[in-house]
């Protein structure tokens, strides 16, 4: 199609102007194809001259186009079309056409996320409303979205502000239960109203002094009540809308005009006095603005900030507990580093390290001794305790006998008190998760105690001392663990004093003693919160030692990269995410600022095909390895391609490229700690542990990666993992029927022997080695083992959970299992 300017579609209606049903046709026939819809800036000439014609000859036109919109020969765009030229000629004639298809029309568009093109709908708007019927909740929606876009024009902008009802956009369940609640309330109206004007990364003092008079006929207690239910149903939308980067399901992704009044929301909250349930509801709303969508990243990171901010504003236990909690799980930078300024600001002000106030800050949600808790709720005695890193809700009748559910008199007469009960529980498990991996992060912190201080905030604190009384200790440099009410030498001689505390780490131990450590946890059942006695150990190897300056111990391994970029973040490394364009980045690095070192970790993107190797937006689907290197902390940081090329270091002007480190002068402890992360990385990350890849991926590139990863030597996890089942087997119900034999789990089954590889899970069965792809559950859980000494270790329950099924095999009933037996 020729290409419409602004002159030519000027002259059209000139030259057309009192022929109404050719000019209907040519405008149509104009605004087809790739215009489609008026779509273009070169058309406001062409709508200018319209607009001007009489009234008789617009009139004409205005039933010429009806015509065509009736026309057999119409399609959907042209129908459409005609709807917007319309809304152009009528203004200011008798009548109304069309007005159930422009309605129709507009329904359509409230189903959009926004309007690239926002002035043609905006046309069918304005005819709307001249027409006397309101714009329906979710059209508001869509334009108020819209003008919030970057590039929106301005007509657009000006529109969208002139919409003033409903107060909040329709379509998430927040906002609709906050619309419900506050319909005929004109004060929380205006409340409201002030929240959406939110648009600051702070509120200013006037923000505040407005909130504040809004509040004040409200009362802090019912704005709080009323409020906090809102925030528990944020992130979930009542229908889907037309837009791919909105998630999968169109479900995910905040409504940006709503954004801006969830965080005058939490400002507000900041205002009213401290309240546990506050702190909480906040805690959360970070956690899910975080929450992370394919393609898109996290939901809305401004809100996050924004409750951020509103916790570090509110005094008390609860809101730093939260700080604390936050500062171990949150993965985003720019709410991390709010995290941490809002920590040390609270350090300062108590005169106490950042590190003492996380510390501090955790708080006993109500347990009484080291994790466990009675309450006497009349005749029934309520018992929180901690096992592992769940806590459990359990009841006693008056004869003290336990039974299953809550017990009716507790519901009926205890109701406030139940929910504080089952409220804790929830606490409780968060917090134990985000203690576990603080602790865990601990090995590199280089951390010591005062052995009253750590007594009091660890192996004593009512919940952090269920994880610390689980672990291994050095006090005075002998090492200790806690067992029957005490700490102990490896010879159960009891500890009760000393001066200073560090965590224990095996590096530095002789194989003997760390064996020793193993079997003292054993003898007294300790099922550790992470691997401590049973911790991958990283030693310099000859090969490394020829480097000189790198590891290349795992390079050339193929990742998922949204899976390996999820884990570097877990783990407190820094990486960017590698898009298939012209661009450079540093590799994943991990700062050890107590150590004076920062790891890098070399990758780049793999593939070429975008679509194939990419995700819709452009990201690697996967990255290729290469070297691990240390260098000073302040050097600065090397860059390579995206898609791959030689890392150059690019110090400022007159400076010399910073020398690595050599590895062998890297502190055994960092060097361990530092390729475990990495071994973790690729064990999980790997495309050669997913089941499903044994075709090789994308025209079987990964096809010899793929069988040498999952059928390979053992990495250093998995020899761990190898020794673990050596003495687990044993104790196996199926133990007649498995045999350990280098690489393998073997298990014998009544239709074959299964050889299940320890290193990835993947299943080879008789005769020849044939393949089995058995696809784990997402959570899997290990099947009843007896003993384990740590928690964590995924894999390990995915391979003793197919070792069960296939000694069974007989009794498998999955149709696609079945097929391949």
């Amino acid at each position: 199609m020729t290409v419409v300017d602004f002159q030519e579609t000027t002259e059209l209606v000139r030259r057309y102007a009192g022929e109404a049903d050719d000019l209907a046709v040519e405008l149509l026939k104009r605004g087809a194809g790739r215009y489609s819809g008026y779509r273009d800036g070169r058309w406001d000439g062409a709508f200018a001259e319209l607009r001007a014609l009489p009234s008789e000859a617009r009139s004409e036109l205005a039933d010429a186009l009806v015509g065509q919109y009736h026309s057999a020969e119409a399609g959907p765009v042209a129908r459409g079309n005609v709807l917007i030229l319309l809304a152009v000629v009528e203004h200011g004639l008798p009548g109304d056409r069309l007005p159930a298809e422009r309605t129709e029309k507009l329904d359509e568009l409230g189903r959009e996320n926004s309007v690239v093109y926002g002035d043609r709908p905006l046309l069918l708007a304005e005819a709307e409303l001249r027409a006397g019927r309101p714009l329906t909740p979710e059209v508001v929606a869509v334009f108020r979205r819209s003008a919030l876009d970057t590039y929106c024009r301005k007509p657009l902008v000006e529109f969208a502000g002139t919409l003033t009802e409903p107060v909040l956009n329709a379509g998430e369940e927040w906002a609709d239960q906050a619309l419900r609640d506050t319909l005929d309330d004109p004060d929380w109206q205006a409340l409201l109203r002030h929240a959406t004007t939110a648009t600051a990364a702070k509120p200013s003092r006037p923000w505040e002094q407005r909130a504040e008079s809004l509040i004040l006929p409200l009362g802090a207690d019912r704005v709080r009540t009323t409020l906090l239910p809102w925030l528990t149903l944020v992130g979930r939308r009542t229908f889907a809308l037309n837009h791919g980067l909105l998630g999968s399901d169109g479900h995910s992704a905040y409504d940006p005009y709503n954004a801006n009044a969830l965080r005058g929301l939490t400002w507000t909250l900041a205002l009213l006095p401290a309240h546990p349930d506050t702190a909480r509801a906040l805690g959360a709303l970070v956690e899910t603005s975080l929450r992370k969508i394919p393609g898109l990243g996290p939901r809305n990171p401004k809100v996050a900030n924004a409750a951020t901010t509103a916790l570090s504003r509110i005094d008390g236990e609860a809101a730093l507990a939260e700080l604390a909690r936050l500062a171990t799980r949150v993965t985003y930078k720019g709410t991390l580093k709010l995290l941490d300024t809002a920590l040390r600001t609270r350090a300062e002000a108590l005169g106490l390290s950042r590190e003492e106030v996380e510390e501090i800050a955790v708080p006993a949600y109500g347990l009484t001794g080291v994790g466990r808790a009675e309450l006497r709720l009349g005749e029934v005695t309520a018992v929180l305790e901690v096992r592992g890193t769940r806590v459990f809700l359990g009841w006693r009748n008056a004869a003290g006998k336990e039974v299953k559910s809550v017990p009716t008199a507790v519901r009926r007469d205890h109701a406030e008190e139940l929910k504080e009960l089952k409220t804790a529980v929830k606490d409780i498990d968060k917090m134990l998760s985000a203690q576990s991996e603080r602790l865990d992060r601990q090995f590199l912190a280089r951390r010591t105690w005062p052995y009253t201080a750590w007594r009091e905030r660890y192996l004593d604190h009512p919940l952090v001392g269920t994880l610390a009384r689980r672990l291994l200790w050095t006090v005075d440099g002998t090492t200790v663990g806690f067992a029957d009410g005490e700490l102990r030498t490896l010879t159960d001689d009891p500890v009760r004093e000393g001066g200073e505390v560090r965590l224990w780490h095996p590096v530095g131990h002789e194989p003997a003693q760390v064996v020793a450590w193993r079997d003292w946890l054993e003898r007294h059942e300790i099922t550790q919160p992470f691997k401590q006695a049973h911790r991958e150990v990283y030693l310099l190897t000859d090969a490394e030692r020829a480097t000189g300056t790198y590891s290349n111990r795992f390079a050339a391994h193929v990742l998922r990269q949204h899976q390996f970029h999820s884990l570097t973040s877990i783990r407190g490394w820094r990486n960017k995410l590698r898009l298939m364009v012209d661009d450079s980045a540093p590799p994943a690095t991990r700062a050890l600022p107590q150590w004076g070192l920062r790891a890098e970790f070399w990758i780049h993107g793999e593939g070429d095909e975008y679509g194939d190797d990419t995700t819709e937006s452009g990201s690697y689907l996967r990255l290729a390895t290469d070297q691990v290197r240390f260098y000073p902390i302040d050097a600065p940081e090397n860059e390579a391609n995206c898609y791959g090329s030689e890392y150059r270091m690019w110090p400022e002007a007159g400076a010399e490229p910073v020398e690595p480190v050599r590895i062998a002068e890297v502190p055994p402890l960092v060097l361990s700690e530092v390729l475990r992360d990495v071994d973790l990385f690729v064990g999980v990350a790997s495309i050669g542990n997913d089941p499903t890849w044994q075709d090789g991926g994308p025209e079987g590139r990964f096809r010899d990666y793929w069988r040498s990863y999952g059928f390979g030597e053992l990495g250093q996890s998995a020899e761990t993992r190898r020794m673990l089942l050596e003495r687990l087997v044993p104790r196996l119900a199926i133990a007649d029927r498995c045999t350990l034999e280098g690489r393998f789990l073997h298990v014998r089954g009544e239709r074959h022997t299964y050889k299940i590889h320890l290193g990835s899970g993947n299943i080879l069965m008789t005769p020849n080695d044939q393949y089995l792809c058995i696809v784990p559950k997402s959570a899997a859980a290990a099947p009843q083992t007896g003993y384990l000494p740590f928690e964590g270790d995924r894999l390990l329950a995915v391979i003793l959970s197919k070792a069960m099924m296939l000694a069974e095999d007989t009794r498998i009933t999955d149709p696609t299992i079945l097929s391949q037996l």
